[in-house]
């Protein structure tokens, strides 16, 4: 097989390289984007460029002023308070059943974030071995809305997990549950692809076709902020800022 200049080209970007925030441009950028994929550089560095400068709370605020719904789901929480975002892979079990788990590491894609719909949370699907698993296999982040557990290990791995729950028991590895399909959790629909960002304040959650348009408000919404934070560091108040004085 012969190498092209072109390919070379590809295989020596900087995908470390970033850009600073009145600098990023958006045209053309989509999900997709979230993992280079040879051809898409300048949208990915853009949108990386963007996403690990902005929190949760500036996402949920741009969907919000789009949809007029903050993408959120209260009762999943940061176990380990890492922030991470990505491309959601789906999973739905029963707590008995941390079999599914196993098997959807071994489905997901490299650079996906597992999220599970478990029906009960009187058993962990979740905890170090499979955190461990994951992470080798290129997995961002495990979000569940059940228990997780190993609190001991997962407070100090370099893995982010979100659950609503945690307990030290676990149940089966049973594998009876179904994978990549639509979930709702909390009257949120999440389909397999749909975007994912969380942090220590918490989990937004926002439809993959609506992905251009919330990163567009999200920029606007950090320029806007970074703005404030310049004119208060000046000497106004945020009262007199928001036009309250």
């Amino acid at each position: 097989m012969s190498i092209s200049p072109k390919d070379l080209l590809n295989k020596n970007k900087n995908l470390n390289k970033r850009v600073d925030i009145a600098e990023i441009s958006l045209d053309n950028v989509s999900i997709d984007d979230l993992k280079y994929n040879g051809k898409n550089y300048n949208q990915y560095i853009n949108l990386m460029s963007l996403l690990e400068n902005v929190s949760a709370c500036q996402v949920s605020d741009a969907y919000n002023g789009i949809s007029k719904r903050p993408g959120t789901i209260q009762d999943i929480r940061p176990i380990n308070n890492k922030k991470v975002f990505g491309p959601i892979f789906t999973a739905q079990t029963d707590s008995d059943d941390w079999g599914t788990s196993a098997l959807a590491i071994d489905s997901a894609g490299e650079g996906d974030i597992l999220f599970f719909k478990v029906d009960g949370d009187d058993k962990a699907i979740w905890g170090e071995l499979a955190s461990t698993c994951a992470q080798n296999n290129g997995i961002k982040a495990t979000v569940i809305y059940g228990a997780a557990r190993d609190l001991d290990a997962l407070l100090h791995m370099d893995y982010p997990v979100f659950a609503s729950n945690f307990c030290p028991n676990a149940g089966s590895a049973l594998g009876l549950g179904a994978l990549n399909e639509s979930i709702e959790v909390e009257g949120i629909n999440i389909d397999p692809g749909d975007f994912f960002i969380g942090d220590e304040s918490g989990i937004v959650v926002i439809p993959q076709d609506l992905f251009a348009k919330t990163m567009l408000a999200t920029l606007e919404v950090k320029v806007k902020e970074s703005n404030i934070i310049d004119a208060i560091e000046s000497g106004k108040t945020l009262a007199e800022i928001v036009g309250l004085k």
